[in-house]
């Protein structure tokens, strides 16, 4: 697994009048994503495009506290979404998720994923991982954008993965708002046969 590299955006942030982050006020610089949470079990691989801000700050996955995507796992796989990361990480390892991002880095204004610069993406090494994950037989994306630029910059290069299927569902994300939780949650119990026959 690659190293987390340290994040320029965590040190040229403007702060706001009381010291802290202001979050939307960070100016575009180049980001680096996160090494992928796995085991060598995995057998379901779910890929998201890049972290955003709030995430970047926490060095956490989904860390923005209107990301639906710990509350609609935790529902899932029935633990406690208050848990904290490092349980609700250990969770997923069990039920056999692995967790990552289609990029490595890229330069991005804000967190979404339509402000990424496309002449600036760096891919993450999804087939080395497949490689030594042989378990690995469904991909779900978290949103469109991660499976545009997977199946335009990953996908027509793979080798010996044909038997892998993909599923794009809805993103977790709050700027995705047109979507209910209650739909977002629906739609992601596609991964409920594979997690729970895991656990």
């Amino acid at each position: 697994m690659q190293n987390i590299i340290p994040n320029p955006i965590l040190s040229k942030g403007n702060k706001a009048s009381n010291g802290r982050m202001n979050i939307e006020d960070t100016p575009v610089v180049h980001t680096h994503s996160f090494p992928p949470i796995e085991s060598d079990n995995s057998s379901i691989l779910i890929l998201g495009t890049m972290p955003g801000k709030a995430s970047l700050q926490a060095q956490q996955y989904y860390a923005h506290p209107r990301n639906a995507f710990w509350k609609i796992i935790s529902e899932i796989l029935g633990v406690n979404a208050e848990n904290t990361y490092e349980v609700r990480t250990s969770s997923i390892v069990k039920a056999r998720i692995a967790l990552w991002d289609v990029l490595k880095s890229c330069t991005r204004e804000g967190s979404l994923d339509s402000n990424i610069a496309n002449d600036t993406i760096v891919l993450n090494d999804i087939a080395s991982f497949f490689n030594n994950h042989s378990h690995i037989h469904k991909v779900y994306f978290n949103g469109a954008k991660a499976e545009i630029l997977y199946m335009r910059h990953v996908q027509p290069s793979l080798r010996n993965c044909s038997s892998i299927e993909y599923i794009r569902l809805p993103s977790t994300s709050p700027a995705n708002a047109a979507i209910s939780y209650d739909q977002k949650l629906e739609a992601w119990k596609a991964i409920a046969c594979c997690a729970q026959s895991s656990l």
